[in-house]
């Protein structure tokens, strides 16, 4: 009997299919060499921009380290469940399959771990086990996946998403199973608070070769120059002027100056109006109406003043948070599926494995302090709509920033970043060796998802706005990369675009009363559960009921702002609908004090 695992028995089609995309081969060489050496090498990194297959490598990368066993770990369920996909042979899409790597009809026998569905019997017949981090985390110590299997279980681990590889939960693994070889695969080499994946980086394919091979589009940076800016400090109530290139000075050097240029109404107005100007470009150039943009914001109030800006230009706009339901989000995302949405906002969600080619501009209304956040933002308008076509219109994407909020300086990290070959990952392993805290900055986002904060300055002015073209590429890369348009008569100049200036996109009266009655309705419900919350409240129970009437905690609350709002402006129940612009003003400008007085109600101050 031939106690071999599949994956030292059988011999893939990989160096020399062409099925498989260039990254996956020469990553898989990169595997077998440095492995080869057993006795120094226990960990490696790989690093592949979006949509260069690194779901597929997953699955060939067993075969270059002659696995026994295998243990998948993806961060979240969303990437789990594809990963398995791509090991199961009763899926179509099975990679094996796809790509004939190998001839079948014996595979690698695969297995998840979630929830109760699986038990050990489950594991003891597979070669590869694929689960999400959050299903090894619980119990810690104790959990029952990783205390039930001996220490030699696994002898291989990957880690898909690397960059998280350093947290303690995927320390946790590495103790538990000392003997595995581990390989972190991911798009960034850095956590958002500046961490390296742990590992050696052995193969890293940089973002210009797949442009150039067209596995992503060409991502260009349109930033929003004010000729001068007029705001009003809050520590003097000073009203003061400033020109570009202090603006750019305060957005690099003071938080809250960056915080407030993404969230005053003047500035996220104009970032808003630079999106749809750029988007109504791209459709109009490439004539595909279900190019879409997506948006950064800081928190879930944040989301939805976002949304009424875009909504009241015409746009069918809409948000996804952590906070919300579940079912209401998965319906969210079945919108954009449909193409029934132009705009998807969003704080951290669609992140790691999200994949719908048609976002195509990308609009920064938060703060990116290091790298790897905004490398993954900016990754979701990556995916190439058409497949092996560089230079090709719809394969190119815009990403929108004002240049008060610092977002310049994670621009130039991304380029260089674009550009990196393995002596810039080398350097960049030796400036921040793991474990050295003291040489890294904390990504500003983590503090942000706060509902509200006084700002620091108000905007009252933006003044005449610039729209100035930043390429990702240097002029070398750029030609390399964009042949097709090159040789159609293009020249590099020709396709980056001079600084012109922003138009700003007009607003009906009625379009803007609809939206701003909108964003009070959805403001109005998360006030409500954040002071439900405050007050350590869960907001589904039932502790302020006190007549009985079956009400959650929320409802009452709502209810109690509810009947203030209306009051404010003279209006009785179920007449919400028929408020004027002023009156939805005037009860925007006394929701502060209405929380209070509701606060002090209900919990006795």
């Amino acid at each position: 009997m031939n106690n071999q695992s599949p994956f030292q028995r059988l011999i893939p089609d990989i160096t020399s299919n062409d099925r498989l995309r260039e990254p996956q081969r020469e990553a898989f060489v990169a595997i077998d060499d440095h492995f080869a050496d057993t006795e120094n090498h226990r960990e490696a990194g790989i690093v592949l921009p979006v949509g260069c297959g690194k779901s597929g490598l997953i699955t060939l990368a067993p075969f270059a380290l002659r696995a026994r066993k295998v243990l998948v770990i993806a961060p979240g369920l969303r990437i789990a469940t594809q990963l398995l996909a791509d090991f199961n042979p009763t899926e179509p899409g099975m990679f094996y399959k796809k790509c004939l790597v190998l001839s079948g009809p014996n595979y690698p026998e695969p297995a998840e771990i979630r929830g109760t569905t699986t038990n050990r019997s489950d594991m003891d017949a597979a070669d590869v086990v694929i689960t999400n981090i959050q299903q090894l985390q619980r119990g810690g110590a104790d959990n029952k996946w990783l205390a039930a299997v001996p220490d030699d279980y696994f002898d291989v681990i990957i880690f898909d998403e690397g960059h998280h590889n350093v947290a303690d939960s995927w320390e946790a693994l590495r103790q538990k199973f000392p003997a595995a070889r581990i390989i972190s695969m991911s798009a960034t080499p850095t956590r958002a608070d500046g961490r390296l994946m742990s590992g050696e980086i052995i193969y890293t394919y940089p973002i210009y070769r797949a442009v150039q091979n067209g596995f992503v589009k060409h991502v260009k940076g349109l930033v929003l120059n004010p000729a001068s800016l007029r705001y009003v400090r809050r520590d003097d109530g000073k009203e003061v002027e400033v020109d570009l290139a202090e603006v750019r000075r305060l957005g690099e050097q003071d938080a809250d100056f960056r915080r407030s240029i993404v969230s005053s109404e003047e500035t996220l107005t104009t970032i808003a109006d630079a999106a749809i100007t750029e988007l109504r470009r791209l459709r109009k150039t490439t004539g595909e109406r279900r190019l879409k943009i997506i948006a950064s914001a800081l928190n879930m109030e944040h989301c939805k003043q976002i949304v009424a800006r875009f909504r009241e230009r015409g746009l069918r706009a809409d948000y996804i948070h952590s906070r919300e339901d579940s079912k209401v989000n998965d319906t969210v995302l079945a919108k954009l599926d449909r193409h029934d949405l132009d705009v998807i906002v969003q704080v951290r969600m669609l992140g790691e494995g999200f994949d719908h080619p048609y976002l195509s501009v990308a609009a920064v209304f938060s703060i990116f302090g290091t790298l790897s956040p905004f490398v993954q933002f900016v990754g979701r308008i990556m995916r190439v709509i058409k497949q092996g076509a560089p230079g090709d219109p719809l394969n190119v994407g815009t990403v929108v920033f004002h240049a008060g909020a610092n977002t310049v300086k994670a621009w130039d990290d991304f380029k260089d970043f674009a550009e990196a070959d393995q002596e810039w990952f080398k350097l960049l392993t030796e400036q921040l060796p793991v474990g050295d805290e003291a040489q890294r900055e904390v990504d500003p986002t983590d503090e942000m998802d706060r509902e509200r904060d006084e700002e620091a300055v108000t905007i009252t002015e933006p003044g005449t706005v610039t729209l100035e073209e930043l390429p990702l590429l240097s002029d070398e890369r750029l030609k390399q990369a964009l042949t097709g348009l090159l040789s159609a008569g293009y020249s590099a100049e020709d396709i980056g675009r001079a600084a012109e200036l922003l138009a700003p996109i007009p607003v009906t009266k009625q379009a803007r009363r609809q939206a701003s009655r909108a964003l009070l309705d959805e403001t109005i419900k998360t006030r409500s559960a954040k002071l439900v919350r405050d007050r350590k409240l869960n907001p589904e129970g039932h502790d302020l009921d006190i007549k009985r009437l079956g009400r959650t905690n929320w409802q009452i609350v709502k209810s109690a702002i509810d009947q203030k709002a209306n009051a404010a402006v003279g209006r009785g129940t179920n007449e919400r609908s028929e408020l004027s612009q002023a009156e939805i003003d005037l009860i925007a400008e006394r929701l502060d004090a209405i929380e209070v007085e509701v606060g002090t109600e209900l919990f006795h101050g």
